[in-house]
């Protein structure tokens, strides 16, 4: 039998006063709150799983509102994300709920928030994002970004940016969004690291495709934090690590 352990952690990182981003794995969510160690579940193969980060858009009102939103969205829809036009949908659907709750309180106007995420089906994985935040596949070679970044052009010798060309929510007027969704296949071994930008800012591809040919599971997700925490801890850092194992 084909299990599938995620392990995952969240922390404000050295700079921010408060923690923005939000978790979702499966029916667990965790929102604008600091794990202590890295925790890791397990779920058996079959259902969809759905495993996602939201990072909620610095400068503006209440992102930790946004993230919050959107993960408990994905989480009550997670069992009906069988497809891609599904995970569309329901990307959508969170793209208006944050609207609707910004236009009930003027508090939250223009709050927003990326999303990363994967759904685990049997034989196959639906990656997706809106904004910034990624999904990496890791292997014995390394890793490589399976997500697809919403940002703008970078200019020469720039490595990132903070900007996002789409988001969800993060207008004062309603904006629709174009969700970037892709089918991957799935086989034992498996690896995929669902990540916020405080991991992938401060840490280059290479070294987190080194920490995970050397590490796996808790060890590794912690691996990971303390690398962004040695480059500066500029942002918040959530990460979920997600293996497939027999």
């Amino acid at each position: 039998m084909r299990y599938i352990t995620v392990t995952a952690l969240s922390h404000t990182g050295l700079i921010r006063e408060h923690n923005e981003d939000s978790l979702v794995v499966g029916p667990w969510t965790l929102c604008g709150t600091v794990t202590e160690n890295p925790q890791t579940l397990v779920f058996p193969l079959g259902k969809p799983l759905v495993v996602a980060v939201a990072d909620g858009i610095g400068g503006q009102p209440a992102g930790e509102v946004a993230s919050a939103l959107t993960v408990r969205h994905l989480a009550s829809l997670g069992p009906s994300l069988d497809s891609e036009d599904a995970v569309r949908d329901a990307l959508v659907r969170c793209n208006h709920a944050v609207y609707a709750a910004a236009d009930r309180d003027p508090a939250l106007t223009a709050m927003g928030t990326t999303v990363a995420g994967a759904v685990v089906l049997p034989d196959a994985l639906l990656v997706f994002n809106v904004g910034d935040s990624r999904v990496l596949e890791a292997d014995g070679d390394g890793v490589r970004q399976v997500s697809v970044d919403d940002s703008p052009p970078l200019r020469e010798g720039q490595r990132t940016t903070s900007l996002v060309t789409q988001a969800i929510g993060g207008a004062t007027r309603f904006c629709a969004i174009s969700p970037h969704v892709t089918t991957a296949p799935l086989a034992a071994g498996s690896r995929y690291v669902v990540c916020t930008d405080g991991l992938t800012d401060p840490v280059l591809d290479g070294e987190i495709g080194a920490l995970l040919r050397e590490y796996d599971g808790g060890r590794a997700a912690f691996e990971l934090w303390k690398a962004a925490i040695e480059a500066g801890g500029p942002d918040n850092i959530t990460l979920a690590l997600i293996g497939v194992l027999e």
